[in-house]
């Protein structure tokens, strides 16, 4: 099944190849107390949790600082704040400064939805060494999320099936088979999570984040969201604006579109990345192996994709690199440009009749380890989704849109066009066509979109800027490619985000970097 939207591969980049447990929600001793009033038990963080990946504990930074991890209760039900509880899986690593300089505590969402925010920051830390100089580095597990109550689909060998389908059906056949297995996916949701499934919410999620704001005893949030962690910061700020502390928005998600809209964007942000990575490859010194021309890079591709639709490949042993397959290798590729030598393998791999290199980069997208486990990450990208988005899209309806589709992407608007069918039938109803982020009185939010983003198109910063309200988005722009653009390490970016977040000091709006 792809995501119904490709966001969620943001998280598996970071080669976190996540399984499937979950942490149950109901009565417990904390029920019925002012959950602002808890104290958090910080402790030796454990090995993730199969929900949240599996693996070993995370190793201390360097210079010895060790991560620790904690559970905070919240409402299951923010409707309902004294009823049962649910556990919210957090980490930290304490800040390198001195105390008289300590700012309070940095909280992350790194994406998806659907990412362990626990298995991330320490994937990432050290690329937050500078910041932590004035705070504590927090990241959590939000709600339907690894160790969060983490919302439970189908197991590990009915999700080995379910990515092995064809989710870009050409017939009426194949439309029955692939609206089936959505279906099926979608029950399974129902029946193994049933309890949690209405509280998965990106409201439900931004309350979470200000109670965690209260227990970590800070008056504002200083907060870093990352692709769909900042349209988690932006509802945070249309709930909470005079909560806001210092904020950076970074691979910034348009909140003004509708699920469709949100997919036909990112159908052209990956074939825009797909171009790049293609005219790249031919303008190298050396010969570009999987082509003659951009277009001929292009073509091939294309060619490849139509061939595996007819007969697969050989991929990780037992199974075959398929069409739906390819296509997500190819995507999670584009998320970052120091991954394009591994498309470019294996493309040459794939054209040779072994197609081990894009099943691995598949693998990565749908959350499989190569032990074959699945994390919980395409349930909760699925789950959060379809309870947040209201649209819900029959065949007839993505086959009327498939042309659009199409022009926007040869290689992509097929596969995103049929992920809308992910809320088909969903037990659920979606809240709203598109997030509330008006935030009117919230402090300065540094805003960074990148020109070359595939998943977060670059539009969506402005979009998120003007939707703020005046006063409150500062926009900078990053003229460079993949996911993101404070990873990237470029200095300029670097000084305007590092600059805000530790000194206080806003960029100049309009600050373009390359």
């Amino acid at each position: 099944m792809p995501n119904r939207s490709l966001r969620a591969a943001a998280l598996t980049a970071t080669a976190l190849l996540l399984t499937s447990t979950a942490v149950a929600c109901g009565d417990d001793d904390s029920k019925g107390e002012d959950p602002t009033a808890q104290k958090l038990s910080w402790k030796e963080c454990p090995a993730p949790s199969e929900a949240e990946g599996g693996g070993d504990a995370p190793s201390p930074l360097p210079g010895g600082t060790a991560w620790q991890c904690a559970t905070m209760k919240a409402p299951l039900n923010w409707s309902d704040p004294k009823g049962d509880t649910i556990g919210i899986a957090l980490i930290r690593a304490r800040t390198s400064g001195s105390a008289d300089r300590r700012l309070g505590s940095l909280i992350f969402n790194f994406g998806g939805p659907g990412g362990s925010g626990v298995t991330t920051l320490p994937a990432f830390g050290t690329e937050y060494d500078t910041l932590r100089t004035r705070y504590d580095l927090v990241s959590f597990d939000p709600r339907g999320v690894g160790r969060s109550a983490g919302v439970r689909c189908e197991n590990d060998q009915q999700l080995d099936a379910y990515f092995q389908q064809d989710a870009t059906p050409d017939d009426a056949a194949e439309r029955a088979t692939y609206l089936n297995n959505v279906k099926e996916f979608n029950a399974a949701c129902e029946k193994n999570s049933k309890k949690v499934l209405p509280q998965v919410r990106t409201t439900d999620a931004a309350r979470d984040l200000d109670l965690m704001r209260q227990v970590l005893g800070d008056t504002k949030l200083h907060y870093f969201g990352i692709s769909y962690g900042t349209e988690l910061g932006g509802v945070y700020a249309h709930l909470f604006p005079k909560n806001v502390g210092r904020a950076v928005f970074d691979a910034v998600v348009d909140p003004t579109q509708t699920s469709e809209q949100g997919s036909l964007g990112q159908a052209k942000g990956f074939q825009l990345a797909l171009d790049n990575f293609a005219q790249n490859c031919v303008s190298q010194e050396e010969d570009c192996p999987i082509g003659t021309s951009a277009q001929d890079v292009k073509n091939r591709i294309a060619k490849l994709l139509r061939d595996l639709d007819r007969k697969p490949i050989p991929g990780v042993f037992p199974r075959e690199l398929t069409q739906t397959a390819a296509t997500s290798g190819i995507a999670q590729s584009l998320y970052s440009q120091d991954f394009w030598p591994y498309l470019t393998e294996g493309l040459d791999q794939a054209y040779d009749g072994n197609g081990q290199i894009l099943m691995v980069l598949a693998d990565s997208m749908n959350g499989r380890n190569q032990n074959g486990e699945y994390s919980n990450l395409t349930a909760a990208n699925v789950a959060i989704n379809c309870a947040d988005d209201k649209p819900r899209y029959d065949v007839g309806y993505v086959q009327r849109k498939l042309p659009e589709f199409r022009a926007a992407s040869p290689v992509f608007g097929d596969y995103l066009a049929w992920g809308m069918i992910s809320c088909t039938d969903w037990a659920v109803p979606g809240a709203a066509d598109h997030p509330d982020v008006s935030a009117p009185g919230a402090a300065p939010i540094v805003v960074v979109g990148n020109t070359g983003d595939p998943a977060t198109p670059y539009e969506g910063a402005r979009k998120m800027v003007t939707a703020l309200g005046k006063g409150v988005g500062v926009e900078v722009t990053y003229k460079g490619q993949g996911h993101g653009a404070y990873d990237s390490k470029n200095p300029c970016v670097r000084t305007a985000v590092d600059g805000y977040l530790l000194n206080g000091r806003v960029p100049a709006a309009g600050t373009v970097c390359s």
